[in-house]
């Protein structure tokens, strides 16, 4: 009798499947960096977007002093019909100038759990780990949280709001419209950095990117297209796309339309070097498992050798699942700061 499997048929494409622009030490590295640069643009939709780019409007809702801080709540306009509610913490420390971090939430109930703000049913349990902005804090960095498309204050309408993820809805608009969630994260991101010059206190070059999960995603994404991100720091995000988003079921934010074709995301890591890239990755982590990481780590520390700089590249493993352990993350982070001179 005929084996009726729903997934042969993909299963067997994946493995025959060699994506056409997958790292090759032969090549030209920095003509295939180009196409590789060239094709992810397009595949995540940056034109498109770009298209409905509109003047950078913005305004400040409020600021608060608090024990160590100032927050500032701002909103900007990324796009035309786009707005991005932002927190930003500046610590009180005295210092005229502080590098900033940029905190992406997963997907949590959305961006004020950075801030410690318990808003729905579940956020008291997210705390302390959850509290990405205020741990850069901590470590000396100021901080900017971000709302990312699809979550928290940026949810679609209460009528839209189906499936196992809210974002899904905003993803799949995305694809019909020949963009991506990812590439409108990535470029609200992009857009945010474009405001930095309006507060003094903030050090424009020297800016680095982390989040977890969904956000250690986009802060993947982002680093490749925003070179003004000087380090990169994903937690539970970074695999090759074999070994987890093509083998357990993931959000629809994390799918780039025509990507495995073109290339696995660790190939994309040349669009980062030779800055800093640190990946923390959990050992227990069922849905980006250990193995896919570091095997999609081999080619990074091929790329970064080939890039020159091999002591840029870090993989750092920690002892749970799909976990932000914040310690560790941040012990990772303030090293590898510490090498480019900003502590």
């Amino acid at each position: 009798m005929i084996e009726i499997r729903g997934d042969l048929c993909h299963q067997l494409l994946k493995e025959k499947v060699k994506p056409v622009l997958s790292f090759d030490e032969n090549k030209d590295y920095a003509a295939w960096k180009e196409e590789v640069k060239e094709k992810f643009l397009d595949l995540v939709g940056i034109e498109n977007i770009r298209r409905n780019a509109c003047p950078l409007r913005w305004e400040i809702e409020s600021e608060e002093q608090k024990e160590g801080y100032k927050l500032i709540r701002f909103v900007f306009e990324s796009e035309r019909g786009a707005f991005v509610p932002c927190y930003l913490c500046i610590p009180d420390t005295g210092k005229e100038k502080y590098p900033l971090a940029i905190t992406l939430q997963g997907h949590s109930t959305g961006f004020h759990n950075s801030i410690g703000v318990v808003k729905y049913e579940g956020d008291e349990s997210y705390k302390p780990r959850g509290e990405f902005a205020l741990q850069a804090v901590k470590n000396g960095y100021a901080a900017l949280a971000i709302e990312q498309r699809g979550m928290g204050e940026r949810r679609p309408v209460a009528e839209h709001q189906v499936g196992a993820h809210m974002c899904e809805y905003e993803a799949h608009i995305a694809l019909l419209l020949g963009r991506t969630i990812l590439g409108e994260r990535i470029w609200d991101v992009s857009k945010a950095i474009d405001l930095l010059p309006n507060f003094p206190e903030i050090d424009s070059e020297k800016i680095f990117i982390t989040g977890s999960s969904g956000g250690g995603t986009a802060s993947f994404y982002a680093a490749c297209l925003d070179e003004r991100i000087k380090l990169a720091a994903p937690n539970c995000a970074f695999c090759t796309y074999k070994a987890s988003i093509m083998n357990y079921y993931h959000c629809s934010c994390n799918f780039i339309p025509h990507s495995f074709e073109n290339f696995e995301m660790q190939d994309l890591t040349c669009l980062i070097a030779p800055r800093p890239l640190v990946v923390t990755a959990g050992r227990e982590d069922r849905i980006f498992p250990l193995y896919g990481v570091r095997e999609g780590f081999e080619t990074v520390k091929r790329i970064y050798q080939k890039a020159g700089v091999p002591e840029n590249c870090r993989l750092v493993e920690t002892p749970k699942a799909h976990y932000w352990c914040k310690d560790l993350v941040w012990d990772a982070i303030n090293q590898a700061c510490e090498k480019l001179g900003w502590r």
